[in-house]
């Protein structure tokens, strides 16, 4: 239990700078900024995928935690969120430097999740400027304060600091309970299940990737470098692992019906792109 509260706590206080950066920009936004240089900001959000899917790949979960704040702002997408989601590696780079796989491997691995989440992220976009026109009001960038109910008014940076540290108890209470979840299941349960339903590897393998957990990304890789999963549920896997950044999803995100059609949009497209890739490679 201990070892569950510590990696808990270490987990969480990671997210920490993440959250501050993301609530600080909201709040720049919110109070600094007028609403006709808040549409610019948001009109420019066109190349949104690309940078997200660029920010995604670097290791942990932060920018899809930080993603998912500007996302609930309107400040950013659905298609820059998805991208940032897809391409979010959490432990995955970590555990293949230290097991010394050859570095076009892990920059073969990085660029394909890049690719996947720009593509996805540019087509999701597409999909709703073009079918859904007209069809649904357009939305505005949402003001922090007024969506939390919290008064800060009293600077950006104590104002950010509040919503930090107000996000951080969420995320630590969560994160604990799924730790000691995982932790009484154990990971060779997991990594059982996985291994004696090898048909519908992608579609498990993105199942437990949607666990928010560092484990669920562990787990998926170590099976790979083992050779006991296929190329495509590693990537399945490791596209839905999203972390911590569906924890916030519902915590910052009012509309419930909404992040849950996220969510099924992520596991649907991690293990559709599982399947496709295991039927060419």
């Amino acid at each position: 239990m201990l070892d569950i509260l510590k990696d808990t706590v270490i987990d969480s206080i990671k997210l920490l700078p993440f959250l501050f950066i993301a609530y600080l920009i909201m709040e720049y936004i919110e109070h600094k900024i007028s609403e006709k240089s808040k549409e610019k900001i948001k009109k420019s959000g066109k190349f949104g995928p690309a940078i997200g899917s660029l920010f995604g790949i670097f290791p942990q979960c932060g920018f899809s935690v930080v993603a998912t704040n500007l996302y609930a702002a309107r400040i950013i997408t659905l298609g820059t969120l998805i991208a940032v989601y897809l391409s979010t590696s959490d432990e995955m780079l970590p555990i293949l430097i230290s097991k010394a796989v050859p570095i076009n491997i892990i920059i073969g691995i990085l660029a394909v999740k890049f690719v996947i989440g720009m593509i996805y992220g540019f087509l999701i976009d597409l999909f709703l400027r073009t079918f859904k026109k007209g069809k649904v009001k357009e939305e505005k960038i949402v003001d922090l304060c007024e969506e939390e109910h919290c008064h800060c008014e009293n600077g950006i940076v104590k104002s950010a600091l509040k919503h930090t540290i107000n996000v951080f108890i969420y995320i630590f209470i969560l994160t604990l309970i799924i730790n000691i979840i995982v932790g009484v299941v154990g990971e060779d349960t997991l990594k059982n299940f996985m291994t004696q339903t090898s048909i519908f590897e992608p579609i498990i393998a993105s199942l437990i990737g949607l666990i928010p957990n560092c484990a669920s990304s562990v787990i998926i890789t170590e099976l790979y470098l083992s050779g006991i999963i296929s190329f495509g549920s590693l990537i399945a896997g490791l596209l839905v692992g999203a972390g911590a950044g569906l924890l916030m999803l519902f915590r910052i995100n009012k509309n419930v019906k909404e992040n849950i059609r996220i969510v099924t949009l992520l596991f649907f497209l991690g293990a559709v792109t599982g399947i496709i890739i295991n039927l060419f490679i």
